[in-house]
């Protein structure tokens, strides 16, 4: 019988690892879902207990458990138009001084870290859509990114459940999506407008990948991180960014508590974050 006892000795090392290789980091209140998660993905694997599989994890070359893992581990739990004051200051506040800058066909290119489900994605989309009159004139890019490749597939599938849908005005519902057996499938046209990748946020060498953004999105993730943690992600983000380009961050994140490289901006829609013009 496979031995499925994590102990507290256990439950360190795995934090420990956990943490080096992603950036987030499990507080002991969260105990007993790392230990639930653990015993599944040992007996899965046919391992004989945690010793096993953790010498397993540690030195597997194609690194298929670590995700298999990661996608167990990460919390994704959104809907549209959570938290939409920041759509409404991206299209009333950020883009207009992005576009003033920009030259004719330049794109504007935003980024969503982490991807979750693609609500936060679509979402933008959508509203850029209804409510940016000048989307007729400008390329958008939106890219969204998640260390989950689990949940990037359900996001590229864009099939909702009808809590997920709640709050998007009905217009937008009918005109969007339509209704299916397992729920609301966003059109093709709307899963062609943006493009989903896999991306470890604590790996500066993937991320190394993502530059010249306009605007990131990267709300309710950093809650998760350390300090340490979330002075690397600052960092990541600055370099991500192009000179004037914004971070929008959860309400209950201030990047202010975590780094000085980014100036506050305060609209009348929402607090934001920008990178300093060259110069400043």
């Amino acid at each position: 019988m496979t031995d499925t006892v994590i102990t507290a000795e256990d439950f360190q090392r795995f934090r420990e690892y956990f943490y080096r290789r992603s950036g987030i980091q499990f507080e002991p209140s969260k105990r007993y879902f790392v230990d639930k998660r653990l015993v599944e993905r040992i007996q899965a694997t046919g391992c004989t207990g945690f010793r096993d599989y953790f010498a397993m994890l540690r030195f597997e070359a194609s690194g298929r458990e670590w995700q298999a893992l990661v996608n167990e581990m990460t919390v994704n739990e959104t809907y549209f138009m959570r938290e939409d004051y920041q759509f409404a200051c991206l299209v009333e506040s950020m883009l207009p001084e992005l576009v003033a800058r920009k030259r004719p066909g330049e794109p504007l290119r935003i980024w969503v870290m982490p991807s979750s489900s693609g609500e936060e994605a679509y979402g933008i989309a959508m509203y850029l859509l209804e409510r940016w009159p000048q989307l007729a004139n400008w390329d958008v890019e939106i890219v969204s990114s998640d260390i989950d490749t689990r949940i990037l597939a359900q996001a590229q599938a864009g099939l909702y459940s009808q809590r997920a849908v709640q709050q998007l005005p009905a217009a937008w519902l009918q005109k969007y999506f339509t209704q299916e057996a397992g729920g609301w499938r966003i059109c093709p046209m709307l899963r062609d407008a943006v493009a989903f990748t896999r991306v470890n946020l604590n790996d500066p060498a993937e991320v190394a990948a993502y530059r010249d953004y306009d605007v990131v999105f990267c709300r309710n993730l950093l809650i998760y991180f350390d300090d340490a943690s979330r002075r690397q992600a600052a960092e990541s983000f600055f370099d991500v960014l192009r000179p004037g380009g914004f971070i929008c961050l959860g309400h209950s994140e201030s990047m202010s508590r975590i780094s000085s490289l980014f100036r506050i901006r305060k609209f009348p829609k929402a607090i934001v974050y920008q990178k300093p013009m060259e110069g400043q």
